[in-house]
């Protein structure tokens, strides 16, 4: 990986691309539906529930048995995005809503959800995952989703540039799916990138870091509480703490973390690791030779984190580690080439849009050093333009999550969970708009999308 740039790195990582087969290619159909969902995350879940709430036939794949993506599978167990940062001292205020807001309601309904717990400048809440599982497992089944876990994609049905559907593969074999519209919700463009439609990573290849959450049990919270404080950001002391034993020789590269109380008495959840190669070089876990040294490399920092803060916060000297994410957090791989893009000065403006589908207050939170760099939104946000969820090539397909067309740090702050849920709202009512009207979906404008959003909830 030395002496080559990050973009070069990360081309000669991928695999063979795309995958293109013809309509009339001979393999059994799986199914035949108006819109297909690629990707059990906040986003697909979202735009699949919206899509088959609309009345169309709707199936959703996922590669897990489980939705959930990298809040789940993960353990990325945050709710981020949904309050405003402020500098004044005033409860946390919210402003995104619609299907988040939803499934916000579905998790605290079932004690699956913390209160608002401060980060800095702004809040989030924890999660708990299975219950994240449970209610998007119901909310899939209530609206009629043909769910297929366990299934993930390997190719795409084109006829020229227009998208029929994709072939899926499983324990049972190949098959194809046929679909009048496709949502890519897979969070790494996986749809996209096989039909051979434009994608870069990140800053001219230099990605941000994945991570490795875990949590700890056990632990007395009170001592804690009176010793970290309140703030899930680390205070000064602790972060001194990691420097001294680094130089020490501890296996601690990242020197400010992040820790959350969880829906469970006694426990804790930790964003501390931050995975790079053996070389120090970036890491694309597109690669799954990269993927795996991530994980591996992971979960010996899970244990190197936990003795640390075994030793040296109180109330966590009899504490244990719980479980760690199943894979890899990943907060970036491909993004796409859309028809708009999102821009680092949107961000910085907090630009509004007419055509916006999207509240964004959460900072931009960037990953590529011993410490996460953050800027501060301070009492407003931004809004995301509808067409950044549509590729500038290729017909009858739209992405929904972080694999939204973006620029590096624009997308440090656009691709957290609170947004997707709303990306992905925001896909399945551009495809229902679309088969109504016969209309592709670079011709839909935004604020008709961005209308049907408000009348369902959407804070816009």
């Amino acid at each position: 990986m030395t002496n080559i740039s990050a973009a070069e790195h990360l081309l000669q990582h991928e695999w063979k691309l795309p995958a293109v087969f013809p309509a009339d290619v001979d393999l059994p159909v799986l199914a035949d539906v108006d819109v297909l969902v690629v990707g059990g995350g906040a986003a697909g879940v979202a735009a699949a529930t919206v899509a088959a709430e609309s009345g169309r036939s709707v199936v959703l794949i996922e590669k897990y048995g489980f939705c959930g993506g990298a809040a789940v599978a993960g353990l990325s167990g945050t709710l981020c995005g949904l309050y405003l940062a402020t500098d004044r001292d005033v409860p946390a205020e919210q402003v995104v809503f619609g299907f988040t807001e939803r499934f916000r309601s579905r998790l605290a309904a079932r004690g699956g959800l913390t209160e608002p717990q401060k980060y800095g400048k702004t809040w989030t809440s924890a999660h708990d995952p299975l219950v994240w599982r449970e209610a998007a497992d119901s909310l899939l089944e209530q609206a009629g989703v043909r769910v297929l876990l366990h299934t993930a994609v390997t190719g795409v049905l084109m006829d020229n540039d227009v998208h029929l559907g994709v072939v899926v593969e499983s324990n049972a074999g190949r098959a194809v799916i046929r679909a009048a519209r496709t949502i890519d919700a897979s969070g790494d463009a996986a749809v996209v990138a096989r039909a051979g439609h434009g994608y870069t990573f990140g800053d001219d290849g230099a990605i941000q870091n994945p991570t490795m959450f875990f949590r700890i049990g056990n632990v007395d919270m009170d001592r804690y509480l009176d010793y970290y404080g309140t703030d899930t950001i680390c205070p000064p002391k602790v972060t001194e703490a990691i420097m001294a034993e680094r130089s020490a020789g501890a296996d601690l590269p990242r020197q400010k973390i992040w820790v959350f109380q969880t829906t469970r008495p006694g426990e804790l959840m930790v964003n501390a690791t931050r995975l790079t190669a053996r070389d120090g070089s970036m890491l694309n876990v597109i690669d799954p030779e990269d993927f795996t040294e991530a994980e591996m490399s992971g979960r010996r920092q899970v244990r190197a984190y936990a003795r640390f803060l075994a030793r040296h916060v109180p109330g966590c000297e009899d504490s244990y580690v719980v479980d760690t994410g199943v894979e890899a957090g990943i907060r970036q791989t491909r993004t796409i080439t859309g028809c708009e893009t999102l821009r680092n000065d949107d961000v910085l403006a907090v630009r509004k849009r007419p055509d916006g589908i999207c509240r964004v207050p959460w900072p931009i939170e960037l990953h590529s050093g011993d410490r996460p760099k953050l800027h501060w939104l301070l009492d407003d946000y931004y809004e995301v333009p509808y067409g950044t969820l549509v590729p500038a090539t290729g017909e009858n397909i739209i992405v929904a999550g972080r694999c939204l067309s973006a620029e590096h740090e624009a997308l440090a702050s656009a691709r957290v969970t609170a947004q997707c849920f709303e990306y992905g709202h925001a896909a399945a009512v551009a495809a229902v708009l679309s088969l109504d009207e016969d209309i592709r979906f670079r011709d839909l404008k935004g604020e008709a999308v961005r209308a049907v959003m408000a009348a369902n909830g959407s804070a816009l």
